[in-house]
């Protein structure tokens, strides 16, 4: 495949592929999760989203000899079958666990007002701690908050790690807030589909946060609604839905947060996606990069923000991310049931850019003060007066 120009299929979603993989030939970009055989039969590159299912269905007989999927999921790809073909494949691990992990802290600070209790005074059991999991152990940890952790995988492999891994039904019994961000699995020892269910649910604390930001399926929905109808003590966030794009009407509206699978959606994370699939393209094909992620991202339109004498956290969180406008616009989009389904894909497509806190220099406060260590905990980036 090292002769130029090449033929690339890309979803109509991912940024930046004109201004990363324009040099190496022709670009057709068409929406992701309709893709057919014919679409792809003559590419010689793909890529995909997490919309798109990449399989012996799709490939066979195509061209295609590099599948990259600006994701961090990849139980949308036939990697076996790729295997067998001799397709290169790279995924982007990564690449937007820090919009993610903003997401769930935007919501957490949204929610702190609103039920007025101290978010630094909760404990947090995150269930899933590989590239986002890990990211907001961090950061919370880093706030100060007494973080639990799940992972039998991890727990296995990491015999001797000083981590001090949770086991689920005592996490659910003790976290305020619960934060699943496991991938989806369906074989193995620990699948993680349906790992909260009707058998496990009612462990949950009275009064706790359950959020749900990795795969819609590890939650079975239904259990969920049927049990959340007894339980409306517990307050729920959900990004992501077992079915989408089509999502149970009355489980949404139990919702308090309710988006559509967009937590990852910053322009940071989508622009590093590409790019990662820019670099391991280029290994693939011994090809040297010319471009750096700066080359493809903007200026924030925000970039400077002073605060006021007495700090409030909320208000450079709410500067850069605000959940309450995704929320309203998707409640908005499933007033008509027959075009929910395409209303979900409509406000993932045209979402509008949302920047992540490294993008805003917050000025006013000492780093060494017990605010700005939070601030710079949170990820925000800290500067003089101005």
């Amino acid at each position: 495949m090292n002769n130029l120009p090449l033929h690339i299929v890309a979803d109509e979603n991912i940024p930046a592929v004109e201004s990363l993989f324009g040099s190496f030939g022709s670009i057709r970009r068409l929406p992701g999760r309709h893709l057919k055989r014919e679409d792809v039969a003559d590419a010689d590159v793909l890529l995909v989203r997490s919309i798109s299912q990449v399989n012996a269905g799709l490939l066979a007989g195509s061209s295609v000899r590099f599948v990259g999927t600006a994701t961090i999921g990849t139980d949308h790809i036939d990697q076996a079958y790729l295997q067998e073909q001799d397709i290169s494949f790279s995924s982007a691990p990564g690449c937007n666990a820090d919009a993610v992990v903003e997401y769930v802290i935007s919501c957490l600070y949204m929610l702190a007002a609103e039920q007025n209790f101290e978010l630094l005074g909760k404990t947090v059991g995150i269930v899933g701690v590989g590239n986002v999991g890990g990211r907001l152990q961090r950061r919370l940890s880093g706030m100060g908050l007494n973080v639990l952790i799940n992972d039998p995988p991890r727990a296995e492999r990491e015999t001797d790690s000083n981590e001090q891994f949770t086991a689920l039904e005592q996490l659910l019994s003790e976290a305020d807030i619960v934060c699943c961000h496991t991938p989806l699995t369906t074989t193995g020892s620990h699948p993680s589909k349906h790992l909260l269910n009707q058998d496990n649910l009612d462990s949950l604390k009275q009064g706790a946060i359950l959020l749900n930001a990795g795969r819609g399926p590890v939650i079975n929905n239904q259990d969920l609604l049927n049990w959340h109808r007894q339980r409306e003590d517990v307050t729920l966030i959900l990004d992501v839905w077992e079915h989408e794009p089509a999502v149970d009407a009355e489980l949404a509206a139990r919702v308090r947060i309710g988006t559509p699978h967009i937590a990852g959606y910053s322009l940071e994370g989508k622009v590093r996606g590409t790019f990662m699939l820019y670099e391991a393209f280029c290994q693939a094909q011994d090809i040297l990069p010319e471009l750096t992620l700066d080359d493809c991202l903007p200026a924030a339109e925000l970039t400077d923000l002073t605060l006021n004498k007495t700090v409030d956290v909320r208000q450079a969180i709410d500067a850069v991310y605000h959940p309450a406008a995704d929320d309203r616009r998707f409640r908005n989009s499933l007033l008509d049931t027959v075009q929910q389904p395409v209303n979900f894909d409509r406000l993932r497509k045209e979402y509008p850019v949302r920047r992540e806190f490294s993008s805003l220099t917050l000025h006013g406060v000492d780093s060494d003060s017990v605010d700005g260590r939070l601030l710079l905990s949170l990820g925000f980036k800290l500067g003089g007066q101005i």
